[in-house]
């Protein structure tokens, strides 16, 4: 696994003050998914980051590092 980071997905829902279980529950995936998301231990698909974007209110870009 590498130690890169390709998401901003914890920053983002930190700065919305949105939990992980709140976006877990609005994507209908398990706690654990978000979680390894949020330490880029693995990432969400595109159209997972635009319903992220959606629930969060911001662009897709904002989600991501350049």
């Amino acid at each position: 696994m590498s130690n890169r980071e390709y998401n901003r997905i914890k920053v983002v829902l930190a700065e919305k003050k949105k939990t992980n279980k709140e976006l877990s529950d609005y994507l209908k995936v398990r706690p654990g998914t978000v979680s390894r998301w949020c330490t880029n231990d693995s990432q969400p698909n595109i159209a997972t980051l635009f319903e992220i974007a959606k629930f969060l209110n911001v662009k897709v870009c904002a989600l991501l590092i350049e």
